[in-house]
């Protein structure tokens, strides 16, 4: 199992860090700002040059906006950090989860069963239902399971059969000397006879034309062209494999006549019948039985055969303890990750998440796995849980430990409970991956898992959007405000300025007049 790292613990403790340096710089800046513009106005009233109206206004819209800004700032700050450290958290889980997913489907924890002579039979594990490694079974095959094939004689490609129609019938047959005498028609689902017509016009009334409408009524009956070296044509028809699996074909119209098979066949007929359907007939452990198809699922729990050739063999089956052990080892070290990577961003002290609900559910449920049932249907004795078989919960840090002579003994006792839990099952619903899929729908659901925190942390940062984009608002017309009233201020001392230049110029007129 693939080991999933996090760097979101130090993402965290940067962010905090600079959401507190700027909040102090920006706050501290505000008094700095006042008493520079208080400076600004008194010497350039003093000076005589005019006032900068331009780095006034902005110094003192900067004062007035500085704190709220710095607010904000650190608002987005956190919000950013939580939004990052709660995608974290699930997709640690997610991941955490795919991971079990494809450790346990992947067969290495199965019981892999063995046979003696593979001329006889291939065995495979079937997903969903474990063999048990003490299963065991005597197979002996007496005929393979046979598809109806049908060939025609040497036909021209370009051969035009005219207007009509193929009924098709899929049923029973009954053969004599090499020809098929009657056919019983079988039924479908809904009780309607298993009966089809393909139709057939010109162009598509050569060979390949008609191979082409059969194999798209898709009656399970398919069509094929085979070309000799002298260039000659001969249309193959095979059925599936069974019983009752055989097939008719009446050709009417045109000369399609001359493409029938089964007992209503004429002498015309092109067609011959060079294979017969029939069910593969076996025994196991002596019990006689008989199956459509050489692949066959539903004689030994856990085990697909799939039959090569008459004759007998053994079954067996080995169970993987060494994979078993390992699988064991590879989720506890994982499932630790996952639990400390929780725990540091629900800390009550420092952590990001440690009033997020979600995340501390979270927390919760990992806490607790280990005494979670797994097997709900154990029979009784016999480890129902991760700590049944040896893993338990630390009770100072909270981790899941092995304690490995209890595994080695629950893997001598109960060696398919641990199997059951290692592996998938038909319907899904119980064992470790049942257990982690469904911890990763609650914890990334959209009601009230992280999928929600995400949703409710997002809205907050949009509201902090719209408010910074009305503190801009804001800010701008007391800008424009500010810039109006020190231009009317400007425009005033320049007045007085020049009044005073005037009267200067008068009053030392008058001294050197007299």
């Amino acid at each position: 199992m693939a080991t999933i790292s996090s760097t979101s613990t130090s993402s965290t403790a940067t962010t905090t860090k600079t959401s507190s340096t700027a909040s102090t710089t920006k706050t501290g800046s505000a008094a700095s700002i006042n008493k520079s513009t208080a400076n600004s106005i008194l010497t350039s009233l003093g000076s005589g040059s005019g006032v900068d109206t331009d780095t006034l206004v902005g110094q003192l819209v900067d004062a007035q906006f500085a704190a709220k800004r710095a607010q904000i700032t650190a608002k987005t700050e956190k919000l950013t950090a939580q939004i990052s450290d709660a995608a974290t958290l699930k997709n640690f889980v997610s991941d955490f989860a795919k991971a079990v997913n494809t450790l346990v489907t992947g067969g290495s924890l199965a019981t892999q069963p063995n046979v003696s002579d593979p001329r006889v039979a291939g065995a495979t594990a079937i997903s969903g239902a474990p063999m048990s490694a003490s299963a065991s079974a005597n197979v002996t095959v007496t005929s393979l399971a046979t598809v109806q094939t049908v060939t025609s004689a040497k036909l021209g490609k370009t051969d035009q059969f005219g207007t009509g129609k193929l009924t098709i019938n899929i049923g029973t047959a009954t053969y004599s000397a090499g020809k098929m005498t009657d056919l019983a028609v079988g039924t479908a689902s809904d009780g309607s006879a298993l009966s089809f017509d393909v139709d057939i016009a010109p162009p598509n009334d050569t060979l390949s034309g008609i191979a082409a409408a059969i194999n798209a009524r898709n009656t399970g009956v398919t069509a094929a062209i085979i070309t000799d070296a002298d260039g000659g044509a001969f249309l193959s028809l095979k059925g599936q494999s069974g019983t009752a699996q055989a097939f008719s074909m009446t050709g009417s119209g045109g000369t399609l006549d001359t493409l029938s098979i089964g007992k209503d066949a004429t002498a015309t007929s092109k067609l011959s019948v060079v294979g017969q359907s029939a069910n593969a007939k076996l025994s196991v452990d002596g019990v006689s039985v008989e199956r459509p198809s050489n692949e066959i699922s539903d004689l030994v729990p856990g085990v697909k055969l799939t039959l090569a050739g008459t004759g007998s063999m053994t079954l067996t089956g080995t169970r993987p303890d060494t994979a078993l052990t390992n699988g064991v080892k590879d989720f506890v070290e994982t499932f630790n990750q996952l639990l400390n990577e929780v725990k540091q961003q629900t800390n009550a002290v420092d952590g990001s998440l440690r009033a997020d609900p979600a995340a501390k559910q979270l927390l919760r449920n990992l806490q607790g796995f280990a005494s979670k049932t797994l097997l709900p249907d154990a029979a009784p004795g016999t480890p129902s849980t991760l700590a049944g078989i040896g893993v338990t919960t630390d009770k100072t840090t909270g981790e899941l430990t092995i304690d490995d002579a209890a595994l080695t003994k629950a893997m001598k006792d109960s060696p398919d409970s641990i199997q059951a839990m290692f592996t998938p099952n038909s319907f899904g619903a119980t064992g470790l991956n049942a257990a982690m899929q469904s911890l990763k729908l609650s914890s990334g659901s959209t009601l009230y898992g992280l999928g929600a925190t995400d949703l409710k942390l997002r809205k907050a940062q949009d509201d902090l959007t719209k408010e910074s984009a009305k503190i801009d608002e804001q800010s701008t017309r007391f800008s424009a405000r500010l810039t109006q009233q020190y231009a009317s201020m400007n425009s005033r001392v320049s007045a007085y300025k020049q009044t005073q230049s005037f009267m200067k110029q008068q009053i030392d007129g008058w001294y050197k007049s007299s």
